[in-house]
Order: structure tokens, then sequence, then C-alpha cells
């Protein structure tokens, strides 16, 4: 077992930290051996590897029928082409006996120094070689390569990998990293009970006594990361299904836990699965690649999803719904699927070369399952959609001082969990986005698909890939690519509009950079469609490319002057648009008379970014969303706006204005969940609104009256509602909190009910609790992680503020601990619910204290703290510019 995973951690707060502290000082005292087989997988290790080894394969038994430990043996096969020692990666529990080209290994142990084994020179040959190594892996709820969950309702265990992006050489020795792709042939032992699934397809079962063991077909060559397998009593639904016009028909199948199997919607979700592995490989002209499609809802599952090649796993509690979902929920589990399907061809089929081009299978996929979307769900209005989950998750990113390029250096495989985030996941699909409309659809798909053939079942670069597209386009993408891959941050435009005698004499659009001193100076290449709308005629588009700081629209001159100017119309642009004075007093009157939704939602969304920017009164926003949310009828519109209203209401305004806006807002909230005219989203969405805002005495008695029932505004009342109203009592410290909390556990005894009454428990505003539970997450090995990460933001319930700041300090101290135990994206959250359960000076100021104190600090853990410490900058700036303004002017 490596170091960082052998600590200890023990209980008082203080002690958690020195541990975490202790367990770092050793990882960084293990650097100190030879740059190859120090922790993680360096860079240099991985370009040395690729250079000398090729054809690599694995043949994989595993047993996991022992509880906690999983042991195994591996041949690692592989072709050298230069001589020299090879290094193979492994951290896991220990290694036994192995072999070198059939003759014993008998120095395996001190081969191995808990990161790697070395395989010395003198036993290799030029051209083929074989390795066997026996070896055993942790089985965990959490920490490890294999995970456990049990069952509440019937007791039984299921497990399933996780290895992404570098827990392969936790789970067995291999080479793990992403271009050394590998054949893989699994044989699993498990109870003879379970059933099995991996990336192959099952080939047969040999059972002895209480075991039974699983055989699976060989593997095209796969990433070690994709590796998978899952095994439990699982039940399962299988379908043909053909995955281009003219491909022969594949089985695609279901897996779900046995207590669950009447909830889960096996045809939907598999027709969902087919539908878009047809689209996908008519559009990439590339049929589906692997043998098999198998759809796992994996419980706990700390991802929306996980795309491994012929076993695609999804987080169950995203997929099955214990309360009627509304459109925006049905719209994400669609675009979620159509992500992991897309994979199949960006990621798993053509894999990045190295995580510094993590963006190429993360980016890809997000686009293309907008472009799916939109043309399989034409009414859905995908783009809107794609526009409402991608744009202001981006920009609230790449516009502080903590983004980086979309291309994010990689120095070590262990560093990879800092490159997920949103820049990744949702600046990069608007880029391409940019880019399909800079060349043209046609030749964006040409130069795709000319990518995808050239390294069929390889690794490619981006430089690769807009050298492809450039070609088919006939362009040079060169300088393009420059901008818009190692540029770190993002432009703003502001519109700059004159009028005289009702007519326009000049249109400026003016750009900047978000963050001066991270992006240097200089304009992004930015292409835009300029948008004049006119109330009563049609309204004028002019594309505009923009190459400098200032770009006139000359096309605009001499027309009518409009109601409103719009310098991104369609979402082509990847930029911060700020509009110009009068555009925004017509706005503010007339914006639910736009009838477009799509741009509807754009234009709030721009109104959004001027209170973000300091330069338009929260309250005055809050004022137009009331106005507004009546007449509203998009639920995804209607949901934005709620959650802004949240905002402004938790975060954006003092005591004093917030609560003459509370005032206002619940009653109007209400009469939106009861309006039984509207939609079910749009209903439950101020619902969950009123719940969340809920903070004096006769509202609270509101919630608990709500929990004798079956309804709440009219609306049923099941469990998850249920565990937000109790989660809310306990927060505020309500009279009943404790007795709800009790009666909601005996009430809900499934998985899912559990989880929610740790995340509830998290929310109790008393000292000692919050100690107990903060130590808990460091020193509880038996603690899923999915468990921790849902109860962050409970614990730093905004209300209570003043109690968590004592934990703002702490929480930083312990983040090379997070960053080297926990999985890909819980560094964010960590971060996000921290900091973000502050909004005053002094935090900001502990923060600043903090980073100034450590200039050592790893670079990417500095980016992540100064992404989350952008929205409390920003929360103290809005609060100190507009604190005497508790209405429009």
């Amino acid at each position: 077992m490596s170091s960082s995973r052998s600590c200890r951690l023990p209980r008082p707060i203080t002690g958690v930290l020195a541990a975490a502290l202790a367990c770092v000082a050793v990882t960084s005292a293990d650097a100190q051996s030879p740059l190859l087989t120090g922790p993680g997988v360096s860079a240099d290790l991985a370009r040395l590897r690729e250079a000398q080894i090729t054809d690599v394969a694995y043949d994989l038994a595993l047993s996991v029928s022992a509880g906690d430990t999983a042991t195994g043996r591996v041949t690692v096969s592989f072709t050298q082409r230069t001589p020299g020692d090879v290094v193979l990666d492994f951290r896991g529990l220990s290694v036994r006996d192995g072999r070198i080209n059939g003759t014993a290994w008998l120095e395996l142990a001190a081969a191995w120094n808990r990161h790697h084994l070395v395989i010395p020179a003198a036993r290799l040959r030029p051209g083929r070689n074989a390795i066997e190594v026996g070896f055993a892996t942790p089985v965990a709820q959490a920490g490890a390569s294999i995970i456990r969950n049990r069952d509440a309702t019937d007791g039984n265990v299921y497990l399933y990998t996780l290895l992404v992006p570098s827990d392969a050489n936790l789970l067995f020795p291999c080479f793990d990293q992403p271009d050394l792709k590998a054949k893989v042939r699994l044989s699993l032992t498990t109870p003879v009970a379970w059933r099995a699934l991996a990336n192959g397809t099952a080939i047969g079962i040999d059972t002895a006594g209480t075991v039974a063991t699983h055989r699976f077909a060989e593997t095209q060559r796969l990433s070690t990361y994709l590796i998978a397998f899952a095994a439990g009593p699982w039940a399962s639904v299988t379908r043909s299904v053909a995955t281009t016009s003219a491909a022969a028909p594949v089985p695609v199948s279901l897996w779900m836990r046995q207590s669950r199997r009447a909830e889960a919607e096996s045809d939907t979700l598999i027709e969902m699965n087919a539908r878009a592995l047809r689209w996908l490989g008519d559009w990439f002209g590339i049929p589906y690649a692997f043998d098999k499609f198998d759809a796992l809802l994996a419980p706990a599952f700390p991802f929306g999803g996980m795309e491994h090649p012929g076993a695609v796993f999804y987080n169950e509690e995203s997929f099955i719904y214990r309360e009627r979902p509304t459109v925006s929920q049905l719209l994400g589990r669609q675009a979620t699927t159509f992500h992991e399907v897309a994979h199949q061809w960006f990621g798993d089929y053509l894999t990045m070369r190295w995580f510094d081009d993590l963006w190429l299978k993360e980016g890809f996929a997000t686009y293309m399952a907008a472009r799916m979307q939109a043309d399989l769900e034409p009414r859905s209005n995908a783009w809107k959609t794609f526009y409402l989950r991608n744009k202001p998750v981006a920009y609230a990113t790449d516009a502080t001082a903590g983004t980086t390029p979309i291309w994010q250096q990689l120095g070590n495989l262990d560093q990879a969990k800092s490159n997920y985030g949103p820049i990744v996941y949702n600046k990069a699909p608007g880029v391409l986005k940019q880019l399909e409309y800079l060349v043209g659809a046609a030749a964006f798909q040409r130069g795709v698909q000319d990518f995808l053939r050239t390294h069929a079942y390889g690794n490619g670069t981006w430089r690769e890939l807009l050298g492809n597209v450039g070609r088919a386009a006939n362009r040079d993408l060169t300088a393009w690519g420059q901008a818009w891959m190692l540029r770190p941050g993002m432009p703003l435009v502001e519109q700059r509009l004159t009028v005289r005698n009702g007519v326009v004499q000049r249109l400026a659009l003016v750009q900047r950079a978000a963050q001066p001193a991270l992006s240097g100076g200089g304009a992004w290449p930015l292409k835009v469609q300029v948008l004049l709308f006119y109330a009563n005629k049609p309204a004028v588009r002019l594309p505009v490319e923009m190459r400098g700081d200032t770009t006139i629209v000359r096309a605009a001159a001499g027309r009518a002057a409009p109601d409103f100017v719009f310098a991104n119309d369609g979402d082509f642009g990847y930029a911060i648009v700020l509009p110009d004075a009068v555009s925004v007093q017509w706005l503010e009157q007339h914006i639910g008379s736009v009838r477009d939704d799509f741009l509807r939602a754009m234009l709030w969304g721009s109104l959004w970014d001027l209170v973000r920017e300091a330069r338009l009164s929260p309250a005055r926003y809050a004022d137009m969303v009331m106005r507004e949310l009546p007449t509203e009828r998009d639920e995804q519109i209607t949901g934005t706006l709620v959650s802004r209203l949240s905002t402004v209401i938790g975060r954006y305004t003092d005591d004093v204005a917030r609560d003459a806006l509370l005032a206002r807002a619940e009653p109007l909230l209400l009469r939106g969940a009861a309006d039984s005219t509207r939609s079910y989203g749009q209903r439950k969405t101020q619902l969950d609104a009123a719940i969340g805002l809920a903070r004096v005495p006769a509202s609270l008695q509101r919630l608990d009256r709500w929990l004798d029932g079956d309804t709440a505004a009219g609306l049923a009342l099941r469990p998850p509602t249920r565990w937000s109203i109790v989660t809310r009592l306990v927060a505020r410290a309500a009279p009943t909190a404790s007795s709800r909390l009790v009666a909601e556990v005996r009430r809900d005894s499934t998985s899912e009910g559990q989880r929610q009454a740790f995340v509830a428990s998290a929310a109790r505003p008393d000292s000692a609790h919050k100690g107990a539970l903060f130590t808990r997450w460091f020193a509880d090995a038996g603690l899923n992680e999915e468990w921790v990460t849902s109860s962050l933001r409970s614990f730093h319930d905004a209300d209570q503020a003043a109690m968590t700041k004592a934990y703002l300090v702490p929480a930083l101290d312990t983040l090379p601990w997070i960053q080297q135990n926990r999985r890909i994206f819980f560094l964010g959250s960590w971060l996000g619910a921290t900091i973000g359960g502050q909004s005053d000076a002094e935090a900001l100021a502990q923060i600043d204290r903090w980073l100034a104190a450590r200039p050592t600090l790893a670079a990417d853990l500095q980016q992540k703290i100064r992404q989350s410490r952008d929205e409390l900058e920003r929360t103290v700036r809005i609060r100190l510019a507009f604190a005497a303004v508790t209405s429009p002017p």
C-alpha cells in the first residue's frame, strides 16, 4: 500500500489536518527518488515508454470473492522496440510471485517501491516479452479502484470499478497511460450467485463450489483508464440494435440492482442509448466499434456517467426517479446518455494522447450530445439547453484569475484530477460550436471524420484535429488554435451603440480580456452573429468576424435604430457580451415579449452578467424576475430565473435588502408552485426554491405541516422533496427538526434514504456536530465518497457562515491530501461548497492570507482555489457597490 493511502487519520480536527499533511509530506519525500519511478506516472516516463514498447496486451485474472481484498494475476505482454529497463505502474496492497518470460522473478518484492515495478533490461529481449505478476488490491466503499456498495433494501452487495484517470495502476500492474492502448482478456471469480459484466463479451462461466469464474472475450485496444467490470446479483434486460443504417446489430443491455428493477425504465433507457449509437454511427461515418454495449446503473456513483467501451456506467439516482421528473431532469438524463455514448468514438475509439488534451474527449462528447439532441428531438430547443447548461458555468470559471487554457499542461498523471472541470466540460464544447460556425458544418463534419479514421483505435491531439478540420475547410487554423487552445481566459465584449434621429450612427463591439493580467493583450479571433431587434418588424442578423480590440459593425450604420442589439445571437461566439444602456433600458421593460425562448434565455443571461460585473443592481434584476416570472412559460428559463433570484436573496444582498426581497419572493414562489395552469417542472422549481429560502418561523411551520400530508402546494410529496424539507428544518434549527429527521429515517429505509439522512444531519447548526463530521470525512475509510460530496453544501449552509468560517482554513490545509486521495470533481466540490458558504470580506481576506503564505503551493491547487474564490470576491464587490439599493432606482 502506498504511503498516502496507508495513513490512519485520527479524530480531532487538528489531528486530521496534521495527519493529512504528514501524508502529503511522505509523498513529497518519495518524489526525490528517480524521476521515472516516483509517485504517479510522469510525462517523461510516459514518453519514454511510448517510444520503448508497443503492442501491449493484458491477460488479467481477478478474484473478488474475499470481502475487502481482491487478488489476481496478470500477464503483461508487449513488444520492446528499444533496450533498457521497463517500468510497470502499481500501487495496490501487495505483489507476490512473478515471472519474466517464463523464468521466476525472485527479485519481484525488491523491484516494487509501492508505485512502480522495474523490470531489469537484462531479463528482457528484443521483440515480444511476457511479465507475470501476482498481486492484491483493496475493495472498499471509497478510496479503492473497486467500489463496494451494500443495498440497504435487501442486503445485496454490488461491486464496480472506477479507474479514471489514474486508478488502473491501483487495480493491477500495468502501463497506466492513455497512449499505450492494450487488448484486454479478463476472467473474474465471484460468489456463485453473482453475475458479471466487463468491456469484452461474456464467453463462459466455470463454477467450482461456492464461486464462479466469468470469462470475457479479448477486447479491442483500450486505454487503461477505460478498463471496467462490475459484479453482483444484477438484473438485466437486453435488446439487439443496429448501430448504423448499414451495420450488423449488436446486443444492448441495461443492468440494474435487483431492488430497483421495477423502477428502471428499461425499454426507454435502452432505446435512448440505441438511438445515440445509430445517430453517431451515421454522423461519424464509422459504425460502433465494439462488440456489445452494456449500460450499468451504478449505485452511489460519484459522476454522472463513465464511458468505458462496451460497459458504460451511469449514476443510478440520475436515471431512476423517486418522484415525477421535470423536463429539465429528463433532458439532463438524455444529455448524459448522449454524452457517454459519444465517448465511444471520442474517448474510446480515439483517445487523447495524454491528459493535457482531456478536452478532446469531454468537450467533443458534450458538443456531439447537443448536436444529436437538436437533430433527434427538434422540439426540445436543444441549443437553448446547451447554452443554459454550459455557458454560464464556463464563463463563471473562465473569467476568474484561476482559469486555465483548454489544453492544460500535465507533468504527472497524479495531477490529472485537476484538469477536470468547467474548462474542458463547458468551455471546450462552446469553442467547438464557434469552430463549426467559423468553418461551416460540412467542412467540420468531414474534418472530424478524417481525424477519427486516421487514428482508429489509437490516439490523437488537438493540433491533429485542427489540421484535419482546416484541410477540410481549406483554411489555416493555426492562429485560431493558438488563441483558443493555448491562451488562458476569455473575451468580454461590450456593445457600444450610437443612435441619432432614430438611425444607427455607429455600432462598435469592444473586446477585452476578462482577466488581462492572465490572458495578456490582443483580441481573440471571434465570429458572431449580431442581432438588431425590432418589435414591430423583422429583425436584422449580421455575421461579424472580430479580429481586433474594436470592431465596427459597418452593416448596421444607417439602419433604423433597433429596440435592442445583441452581439451573440444564436450563441455561436464564446464571450461574455455586455449589452449597451439603450438595450438594457428596453429589455428591462419588455424582455418577456421576446418570443424566441433561446434568445430570451440569452438576454436574461446578458443582464445577469451585468449584475455579476457590478454594473446592474441585483435588486433591480430581482424585480425584473419577479415581474416576469408569473407569465414565463418556458420551464428551463423559469428554473434559471428562480435560481438567480435565490442567489440575489441568499448572496448578493445584505440582511436588510434580503429580508425585503424575501418577503415579496416567497409568496410569489408559493403562488407559482400552486398554479395548476403551469407545467409540473415550473411548479416544482418554485416549490424547491420556496423550501430552500424558508427562514422565518411561519415559513418553517408551513414546511413542517407539509410533512404531515401527501402534498405540498398541490404537488405530490415524495421522498426527495420530503428530504429537502427535513434538511431545511434541520439547517434552521426548527423546533421539530430532530423528530422530523428521526421519523423520515424510519419512513425511508432505502439506500438513498440513508444517504439523504446523512446529508440532512450535516446541516445541523451545532459546532460539536460540525467538528465530528469534518473529522469523519477524513477518518472514516468506509464512508462512501459520494455521500461526502452530497453533504458538503448542507454542512456549509450559507445561513451558518459564521459557524463554518472556522473550517475555511482547515479545509484549505487539507487540499493536498484531498487531491491525492479523492476522485475527480471532488476537489472542485470541496472548494465550491467551503468557499461558497461564505459571503463577507473577512472570509475573502482569510483565503488571500492563506494563499500569500504559501507561494510554493502547487499551481493547479492555486488555480482551483482562485476559481472558487472569484464568486466570493464578486459577492463582496456587488454587496459593497449596491449596499443601499433595495429596489430599482
